[in-house]
């Protein structure tokens, strides 16, 4: 079996600042821009947290080129530092790795803050780096307080808003996890959302008991119709979760079948002729190329 090659040197290696070249000019704005104020304040106040990318050293000159962090350079250079921690990448093409990554789940980013504030860094001292009020701070820190286990685990890998949990923290567990089943399902996890499936939810499955307020212009009757219609709709999804497998099996074989019988000049030359409408079902059957598809959708 054939190895796959590194794209770069494991090991971070720690170079004086003057021996690494850009390999762009950065535009005259960018020492004003919000982005690199924010770099900027991060990187005084918690360190430098994602190293440089730079070719391995020029064996005359000794000094490495560039090839990602350009604003984390020119923020190490406005705050004097004197080196800075590198990646060396293991050929000369121009790689940013932060189009290989894919933004960081809102469970992982708690998971950060939780682990920069056990190691000692503050919350303020969290908020001013990331430049964002010690509110939004303190709740990514709690955000998993008072959610299950099981739905956490069908959030991880999604964006959303920290309020979203509000509402499934009044939940018991099994209807939060129904209803993050619901809104992943729907690719719709939004705080709207949210908030109407915990309205719809029946007093038993709430944490206290109560209801929760109705929402404006619905009535107890809407309401009562409301906790039906989403009652029926898990009690669906959870039919069509079940199925979905061996519907999409059968699929499969009957569009295999019908290309070959369409392949066929003499049967499709008598469907055309004898039953048109027939011909034109069993060909967008064909034609579909949306078989291989997961069953429900759900990137960020």
């Amino acid at each position: 079996m054939s190895s796959v090659a590194l794209g770069f040197i494991p090991e971070p290696l720690t170079v004086p600042v003057g021996n690494i070249l850009p390999s762009k000019r950065l535009s005259a704005g960018v020492p004003i821009s919000r982005k690199f104020r924010q770099i900027k304040s991060s990187i005084e106040e918690v360190g430098m947290i994602e190293p440089l990318s730079v070719t391995a050293a020029d064996i005359t000159s000794g000094q490495h080129v560039l090839l990602d962090g350009h604003l984390r350079l020119a923020a190490l250079l406005d705050l004097q530092f004197e080196t800075a921690t590198c990646l060396v990448a293991t050929d000369d093409e121009s790689y940013t790795f932060n189009n290989r990554v894919n933004r960081l789940s809102t469970i992982q980013e708690h998971h950060m803050i939780r682990r920069a504030v056990e190691r000692g860094v503050s919350p303020e001292r969290l908020a001013k780096a990331l430049a964002v009020d010690v509110s939004q701070i303190l709740k990514r820190m709690a955000l998993l307080d008072g959610i299950c286990a099981e739905a956490a685990e069908l959030l991880k890998d999604r964006q959303f808003s920290p309020e979203l949990v509000r509402a499934l923290r009044k939940m018991k567990t099994t209807r939060q996890v129904e209803c993050v089943e619901l809104m992943t399902a729907a690719n719709s996890l939004t705080v709207a959302y949210a908030e109407a499936l915990l309205v719809a939810t029946p007093a038993s499955q709430l944490i206290d008991g109560k209801k929760p307020k109705k929402l404006t212009g619905v009535g107890p009757e809407q309401m009562a119709k409301m906790e039906r219609e989403m009652s029926n709709l898990q009690g669906q999804y959870k039919l069509v979760e079940q199925t979905y497998g061996q519907d999409v099996l059968n699929l499969v074989l009957a569009k295999g079948y019908l290309a070959r019988l369409l392949d066929n000049a003499s049967v499709q030359q008598y469907l055309r002729s004898q039953h048109s409408d027939l011909f034109v079902e069993i060909q967008t059957i064909v034609d579909t190329i949306a078989l291989d598809q997961p069953a429900f959708e759900g990137s960020a």
